[in-house]
């Protein structure tokens, strides 16, 4: 094979951890290549390096056989390298146009030109299926079509050598297949591309081979066809995962939280994006709402959790309303949130990671005495939480969050929202860019919860979490709650339609509750 890459004994350290030890990587040209390995194993890190934002201690990269030293991002784009980032580099005032012309944009006497700009992203979004709003603020737009910007400033700048860091993690089961397609024709035309995820059905349905590393070090470089699931996750986590979920069934209790009627406008618009939505979820039940990227579910989410106001409707929890509490209010109450985005919503990334634990409780009793933060304790429950929920960071509880992996800031969250015996969990993509070893883990959480007595309300777009883990499925289209059903009344392909609009089981008219 010929090598159009070689990264050749990368080593890179970070203060308190070697994230790449010695690694060794191969990509072929034409050659759809697989990067595996758990949240902190080093993903990324290597990527970082070959793409020029991080420099390694050791090592060589080599380009057609020739050994290059790419000193940014810059070098890496003159060399035809391209990357679209687990967390994404995009300027959010900026709209989605100017967002992929920044730093190739075309200027005429001083000027600068979009039109050509414009019809050539158009051309790229209707081959590749990566429909953008080009006149929309970053700021303004769902965060798959975010993930869209970025794979599109990559394929307008004509790279060869293609990175995608989770690419798939913020898009619906449709829109993935449309990017496998997508990866199966840039490969075909000759582009190389290296593939980090953590799917094992997509590494099986479009990867050549698949290199696996754990804990810094590459264990394994395979042939896809020649591996099974069970064998990629095996190598990866470095022992049997169970890739199904196991639970009773369900027996829901009294109705813990109910939206009546609930409408969310747009601010900017008008619009209805939340539509007259009503529900209910009981006490032992997993209710996930299942529904396309950019269909209501975050403004359901803000309406529920108090990051936003709703303009009709009420919202009761344990039969007390609670449209008018803060965000606060309603987590002392017992309501717990996980939210979309980890870095916006979720975190504090200047904090360090116990500050982070600490965000929902710090101003409890346990933690804070007289006005002042009693830290010691503060780090010592952080500490216990490491170890439960197995986050990794270079130096313990005083990691700054900002440098740990996306996986391992998710973590963090899921351990700090549940650890706080909520409840109600309202859960959103609670497995987003996770590793199957922590997927099985937080499935596990999750399932436990309702086992408990818990109400659990998930919001996902992976189709396999939705009709693995829920007991009852609501499918949401155009901010309205087209279905209610239940996984061993639907399959793949039904729900596809429900949430694409193109079947529903609510009659006009009906006053639909959205309950067993």
């Amino acid at each position: 094979m010929e090598f159009i890459i070689e990264m050749c004994g990368i080593t890179k350290e970070f203060p308190g951890v070697v994230a790449n030890d010695d690694v060794t990587l191969q990509l072929g040209k034409g050659e759809i290549h697989a990067l595996l390995g758990e949240n902190g194993a080093g993903k990324s890190t290597l990527m970082s390096v070959l793409f020029g934002l991080y420099r390694p201690e050791k090592g060589v990269i080599k380009i057609k056989g020739e050994p290059v030293k790419i000193q940014g991002p810059n070098d890496a784009t003159r060399f035809g390298i391209g990357m679209v980032h687990q967390h994404f580099k995009l300027i959010h005032n900026f709209t989605a146009l100017e967002n992929i012309v920044l730093g190739v944009e075309t200027t005429e006497k001083g000027m600068l030109r979009l039109d050509g700009a414009r019809e050539r992203i158009r051309e790229l979004s209707d081959r590749y299926h990566l429909h953008v709003a080009l006149d929309a603020r970053i700021s303004d737009v769902t965060v798959g079509m975010q993930q869209r910007v970025e794979i599109l400033k990559m394929l307008y700048r004509e790279n060869e050598i293609l990175i995608f860091d989770e690419p798939t993690a913020v898009l619906t089961p449709q829109e993935t297949e449309g990017l496998m397609e997508t990866m199966r024709e840039l490969a075909a035309e000759g582009k190389s591309i290296l593939f980090i995820t953590h799917k094992l059905n997509e590494i099986k349905a479009v990867a050549d081979r698949c290199t696996v590393l754990r804990k810094g070090r590459c264990v394994a470089v395979v042939d896809v066809k020649d591996a099974s699931k069970e064998d990629l996750s095996e190598m990866m986590v470095g022992r049997r995962v169970g890739l199904s979920i196991r639970k009773t069934e369900a027996k829901p209790g009294k109705v813990i939280l109910e939206a009546e009627h609930v409408t969310v406008k747009s601010r900017t618009s008008g619009v209805a994006l939340v539509n007259d939505v009503s529900f209910r979820v009981r006490e032992g039940e997993i209710v996930c709402v299942a529904g396309i990227d950019g269909n209501g579910q975050s403004e359901l989410v803000y309406a529920l959790t108090g990051m936003s106001p709703i303009d009709a409707g009420s919202i009761r929890f344990e039969g007390r309303d609670i449209t008018a509490d803060s965000v606060r209010r309603r987590g002392i109450g017992g309501m717990a949130h996980i939210p979309e985005d980890r870095q916006k919503y979720g975190l504090v990334l200047d904090y360090d990671l116990a500050c982070n634990l600490a965000l929902q409780t710090y101003f409890t009793p346990r933690f804070c005495r007289a006005g002042f933060l009693k830290y010691k304790e503060i780090y010592r429950y952080a500490e216990t939480l490491i170890d439960r929920f197995d986050i990794r960071g270079g130096r313990g509880a005083g990691t700054p969050v900002r440098g740990m992996s996306g996986g391992n800031q998710q973590k963090a969250i899921v351990a700090r929202e549940i650890d706080r015996d909520p409840k109600l969990l309202i859960a959103v993509q609670p497995t987003r860019g996770l590793d199957v070893g922590a997927i099985e883990y937080i499935h596990r959480q999750i399932v436990a919860e309702r086992e408990r007595g818990k109400g659990v309300l998930l919001i996902s777009l992976e189709l396999s979490e939705v009709m693995d883990v829920s007991d009852r499925i609501l499918a949401l289209c155009a901010g309205r709650i087209v279905a209610d059903v239940r996984p061993d009344e639907v399959n793949y392909r039904e729900l596809g339609l429900y949430m694409s609009g193109s079947k529903t089981d609510i009659g006009e008219g009906d006053a639909f509750r959205g309950e067993a």
